[in-house]
Parts: C-alpha cells; structure tokens; sequence
C-alpha cells in the first residue's frame, strides 16, 4: 500500500499514529499566571538534546476556551515554565483521566486525584507520584504548518527521580514499567530490555 497523505488513505483510522510507534508520553504540568495548575499528557514527545538537557513536546489541537490552542501551551506561553511527569504502568488510569478535553478551570490534578509536590526550580506543580520528573524552562514555541500545531522545547533546570528506581547506579526502567503510545487507543509498557554494544564500543 501507499497512499499520500494529502489525498487520504481510504483505511477506517489514521494509520500514521501507529507506524511511528512506540512513542514515550510527556505528561506536561504546567501552572498560568492565574495560579492554575494543569495536567495533560502528549505522545509527540521526546528528548531532544544532552548539553544542556532539553525536551520537547507538539500540541496539536485547540480548545475553544484557549483560542489557538490547548491549556498546556497557553500556560507556558504565560509562564515560561512546565514540568514532564514520566509516566508509569501504575498510572496508565489516572493520565487517561488527565487526558480529558476539560474547561481550562479545571484541576487535572484533582480531577484524577493525584497528589500534587513542589517543584525545586520552577514555579509549578510535579505529580508526586511519578518515578522521574524533569522540571523545564521554556526556550522556544515553534509553529509547524497546519492549524493548532505546535512544538514547545525547553531546557531541563531539575530532575527528580525516585531512590526505589535507581538500581545499582542506574535509573531502572523495569522497576516501573514506563508507558508507551502506539496507535488507535493502544499503549504499550517497557518491561523486557536487551542490550546492543555498538561497533565502537
């Protein structure tokens, strides 16, 4: 099969979602100039570079109540600050609960009933519960083509992980089994690793 993606693909769903898979979720906790605090996962997310430590995440819809986008980016437009809350098996139910399109009013935090903790370097709220947090300061909003797209990048000022997942001097993924997406509704969890040396190792 091919198809281009301007002339559709004649298949029930989008198949471009599941081709690029797996894909970690950044869960972004952010916090507007109002004082509120939002929660809300994206599957465009990633690392992007190691000096300085920077991620990214795209938004890719908007909200009536945001204007040209969702409450994430709007935050972090007013603020210049977020938080990525890794996310683990435990938690797959409270960050689909988080996922929710509400009124930016509303306390995803509440909403799922998750504990909130300070943050060290930013003003903004972390899920406690999460076995890594990286507390970000905003270094550009990028806007690709199309309506509501766009890619937030940010610098990593602190990083918090839990002691029960640092395992003989490495951060263990297996201890907690981080989420990913893949297409349609479906997720994946990481608890089988193999290791590859590299020909210069």
């Amino acid at each position: 099969m091919f198809y281009r993606p301007e002339q559709g693909h004649d298949l029930p769903h989008n198949p471009f979602n599941a081709i690029v898979t797996p894909r970690p979720i950044g869960w972004i906790s952010s916090r507007g100039a109002d004082g509120r605090d939002n929660l809300a996962p994206y599957s465009f997310f990633n690392a992007v570079a190691y000096v300085p430590p920077q991620v990214m995440f795209a938004s890719t819809s908007a909200k009536e109540d945001r204007g040209d986008t969702k409450d994430s980016v709007a935050n972090i437009r007013e603020t210049g600050v977020f938080c990525v809350n890794i996310v683990s098996y435990a938690l797959r139910d409270v960050m689909n609960v988080s996922s929710g399109a509400y009124g930016a009013e509303v306390d995803e935090f509440q909403k799922a009933g998750l504990e909130k903790a300070d943050c060290e370097t930013i003003a903004c709220a972390r899920v406690a519960a999460s076995p890594a947090n990286l507390e970000c300061k905003l270094t550009q909003i990028v806007q690709l083509p199309g309506a509501a797209n766009f890619v937030v990048f940010g610098e990593v000022t602190g990083v918090h992980m839990r002691d029960e997942h640092i395992v003989d001097g490495r951060f263990d993924v297996t201890t907690y089994r981080p989420l990913s997406r893949l297409g349609y509704r479906d997720y994946a969890c990481v608890d089988n690793l193999f290791s590859l040396a590299r020909p210069d190792d």
